[in-house]
């Protein structure tokens, strides 16, 4: 059983503490589903996350907005459980995320199907030639009559092949590099767009290479105004950063967990492993790397949630530091498991897999080094 006292610290309401134990039993019901095949799963898993109340958390519906420490704990307690049932709900809110916050109101009724799990949704940013550089965006937007007409590819799109619906950045031309990038919302059954390829990974998820050729959208498809796309991927990324660190956060705890259970029943020498001092040492370091990274991703997620309009440098912290001391603490728990670590089947082997892509998506963790290095020479 994971730590849980780390609820009673004052970043919480009892509305959160209510929230992780209702989650925990249904998580303890309900996962891990079969991942023989991953887009059955990620459907499976976004209907029960839909039925069982959970998406609500991820889209704000009228007179709402996010409570981002929800999102870290439900991220944190499914990754906790099972790593696909953490991405299943992440992307219902990254992927919505925009329009959560900038939305119109027609544009919000897809909330409905995404927070109810009948809809899934992807947020298509990244290209094969621009990925930490959202600047150099080479998708067009060009205005037709009655709306606008995409050109151009998305690649690591998560949800890609599987999504019903894309939240898609584009060029639209208002003025060079980050100013002049457009946000839409786009129908999987849109003509002229194709998946041309699916992307394996070391931890199987549903990943797809997007090209959209002369993809007409009607005008009401532009999520907030023309021009100010990078504007809104930034401040979706804000919100949603913190909530990347939350699951590495879940998917560390999980890898204590299993040390602790490894190293007591193993016995060497006539005495179980977690009697040695080198051991305890190697636990407590994971202990530790795992208090610190709760404290900073809790942090980012209170001060979002008391109103800041940024938090882009308590988010930088948070994702860089719990992603990283993750990466240590689950190759301790691989370390400590002996050849059994690498061994499929095992948990802390499918952890190890799991955590390497966080410390590379939403921002990798260089590029939180340069957004923390700006936010203290400013």
């Amino acid at each position: 059983m994971a730590d849980t006292s780390f609820l009673t610290w004052p970043f919480f309401d009892n509305r959160h503490r209510e929230l992780a134990e209702a989650l925990e039993a249904w998580c303890a019901a309900s996962l891990p589903v079969d991942h023989s095949d991953v887009d059955a799963a990620c459907r499976i898993l976004v209907a029960m996350l839909g039925a069982g109340g959970w998406l609500r958390h991820s889209g704000a519906g009228e007179a709402e907005k996010l409570d981002v420490r929800s999102l870290c704990l439900i991220r944190e307690t499914l990754a906790r459980h099972d790593g696909l049932a953490d991405f299943a709900f992440a992307m219902q809110g990254l992927g919505m995320g925009a329009v959560s916050l900038f939305g119109s109101g027609a544009q919000r009724q897809w909330l409905v199907e995404t927070r109810a799990g009948r809809a899934i949704a992807a947020f298509a940013l990244t290209e094969p030639g621009s990925g930490s550089d959202v600047a150099a965006t080479a998708m067009t937007a060009e205005r037709v009559p009655g709306g606008w007409k995409l050109n151009g590819d998305k690649t690591y799109i998560s949800n890609g092949g599987i999504a019903d619906l894309y939240v898609i950045f584009a060029r639209s031309g208002e003025a060079p590099g980050a100013r002049g990038l457009s946000a839409f919302l786009m129908p999987a059954t849109s003509p002229g767009l194709e998946i041309v390829e699916r992307i394996e990974v070391i931890a199987p998820h549903p990943l797809a290479h997007l090209r959209l050729t002369d993809v007409v959208l009607p005008e009401d498809a532009l999520i907030g105004k023309s021009g100010e796309g990078f504007k809104l991927a930034m401040s979706v990324l804000d919100v949603f950063r913190s909530t990347v660190g939350a699951a590495a956060l879940g998917l560390a705890r999980r890898a204590l967990d299993e040390a602790l259970v490894r190293t007591r029943s193993r016995v060497i020498q006539g005495v179980p492993l977690s009697n040695l001092q080198m051991v305890q040492g190697h636990l407590a370091d994971m202990a530790l790397e795992i208090d610190a990274a709760a404290l900073l991703v809790y942090r980012a997620a209170w001060v979002k949630d008391m109103g800041a309009a940024r938090v882009s440098r308590e988010a930088a912290m948070a994702k860089l530091h719990a992603t990283e001391a993750a990466q240590r603490v689950i190759d301790m728990a691989v370390q400590l498991h002996g050849g059994d670590g690498v061994r499929q089947g095992f948990a802390v082997e499918s952890l190890y897999r799991e955590i390497r892509a966080l410390r590379i998506y939403e921002g990798a963790s260089d590029v939180q080094r340069v957004v923390i290095a700006r936010s203290i020479l400013e």
